[in-house]
């Protein structure tokens, strides 16, 4: 029997108001049912916002130290759960294994790192322009905000997200992706066990657009942050951004790595094997394109080639697999239109570039590791995102010439460059589009105590992890104190 999940409003586990509810099928083998889950609607929004606001005295008024406790406690239970919750990852989004063990740790560590932030929570302190008054800051929580996250990495970013919301002092409702809802509910329901009093959490899954429009026009929510396609991420900034809402945008990218004539070969292969086909290159930080140096392109496309072609294919849950499926079947479909699309381009195929259906794939999402050679940056394989095991080579000539091809698409969130002149390294680091830049190391691999982010198209500006988030979700309070005992008017001589 197929066990029917609730959504979480005000403390408690109830059942949709829509009365209705939708599947949510293992992408490796669409045979198997996770489960049935709540199909939230306006209604449903409204109960967990005004749940929301009516906790959010309480809790803001909590001391720092003591809401980070509650962090501690979950950063605890979801240690403790490690295991259970990658092997749930794996099950309902398709990852293999060891990422998401590695998803798990994310969310580990940024609340670890946000309860820390409970000891802190800095303001500033500067000198005043006038004689016996006293000038700082304080950060204040911002109220309701609404978190909506995606399914590819469905522990770490929600948990990116409300830990630095919750530290902070704000309460939240989250609206997860439906292709991956009962990794949130699995949250949640830490976050409950932990100690979060009722109504600080809530929780709704379903479909994003009646979801998303209550959230966005709902004038009790005052900040929402959101990760996923630039589409949907233009429209939440007209709209909530027209309401005067704090908005937080994180929306892809088309991350390049830079290979020059004096890299090593084999560490840069590394890289570009992991930056492509980790997490079926299904991140925003995947190295889609890979910019190589005349005197080594052919040499590396096919060391590329090669190694891409024994990349093993399956369900995350086979320690034999390299890479998992696709999410569902129209990622599957996208990924294979631009496979397409890059051949009718003039790029050539080397390897993959087709759907796998042999034996059991047949049941999944699979797409063989794709590499195209020969490919132009005007090319659309060479400058959309395709969030697929797909990735495009081309041929530069100098450092100069790879920097304009790496700035050349409307995205800007992960670069990377492989060299051993530590000069090409720094010109790379200075003159690269990219909210990261990693040097000999793939585009992959974020720590949360850093800022995470990009520059163009990748997102508004704002920066997630590291004590930018904390940024994210506080509003900064200017205090004067003035002790003088009289009338000081500043700026006026």
């Amino acid at each position: 029997m197929v066990h029917e999940y609730k959504i979480y409003v005000g403390g408690k586990w109830v059942k949709s108001a829509s009365g209705e509810t939708f599947e949510d099928r293992n992408p490796a083998d669409t045979r198997d049912i996770i489960g049935l889950f709540q199909k939230g609607n306006a209604e449903d929004v409204k109960s967990a916002v005004d749940a929301a606001q009516d906790a959010f005295e309480e809790w803001s008024s909590t001391p720092a130290p003591k809401r980070a406790e509650i962090l501690f406690r979950a950063a605890r239970l979801l240690r403790e759960r490690k295991e259970a919750l990658a092997q749930l990852i794996s099950r309902e989004m398709g990852k293999v294994l060891k990422e998401a063990r590695g998803d798990v740790q994310e969310a580990i560590d940024i609340y670890e790192y946000c309860a820390g932030e409970g000891r802190r929570l800095w303001g500033r302190t500067t000198p005043s322009e006038l004689r016996d008054k006293f000038c700082m800051t304080v950060r204040k929580p911002i109220g309701v905000c609404a978190l909506i996250t995606p399914w590819n990495f469905p522990i770490a970013i929600p948990a990116w997200k409300t830990a630095p919301a919750l530290v902070s002092g704000n309460t939240i409702v989250m609206k997860p992706a439906s292709d991956t809802p009962l990794c949130a509910i699995r949250l949640v329901e830490i976050l409950e066990k932990a100690g979060f009093p009722p109504g600080v959490v809530n929780l709704i899954t379903g479909p994003g657009e009646e979801i998303g429009k209550e959230i966005v026009t709902n004038p009790k929510i005052r900040a929402v942050s959101f990760t996923g396609h630039k589409d949907t991420g233009a429209w939440i900034q007209k709209e909530a951004g027209s309401r005067l809402k704090r908005v937080s945008l994180e929306l892809g990218g088309k991350n390049p790595i830079i290979i020059m004539d004096d890299a090593d070969l084999k560490l840069a292969l590394d890289g570009v094997l992991w930056g492509a086909f980790g997490t079926s290159g299904q991140r925003c930080t995947a190295a889609s394109r890979v910019i190589a140096h005349k005197k080594i392109y052919e040499k590396f496309v096919a060391m590329l080639s090669s190694a891409a072609r024994k990349l093993r294919l399956g369900p995350g849950l086979n320690p034999a697999t390299d890479v998992g499926p696709l999410i569902n079947a129209a990622q599957l479909k996208k990924v294979a239109d631009y496979g397409e699309i890059g051949k009718e381009e003039g790029a050539k195929l080397c390897c993959g570039g087709r759907v796998a259906t042999e034996g059991k794939l047949k049941h999944g999402f699979f797409y063989l590791p794709t590499v195209f050679k020969d490919v132009t940056p005007d090319m659309r394989i060479a400058r959309e995102e395709i969030f697929g095991p797909m990735v495009s080579v081309m041929k530069i000539n100098d450092l100069e010439e790879a920097i304009h091809v790496a700035n050349s698409v409307d995205y800007g969130l992960s670069s990377a460059i492989y060299t051993s002149d530590m000069a090409n390294a720094f010109k790379a680091i200075e003159k690269i589009e990219a909210g990261i830049t990693y040097v000999n190391a793939s585009t992959i691999g974020a720590e949360t105590h850093l800022p995470f982010g990009g520059v163009k198209q990748t997102g508004n500006g704002t920066r997630e992890a590291g004590w930018t988030a904390i940024e994210e979700f506080t509003e900064e309070k200017a205090i004067y104190i003035d002790y003088s005992g009289r009338l000081q008017k500043a700026t006026i001589d």
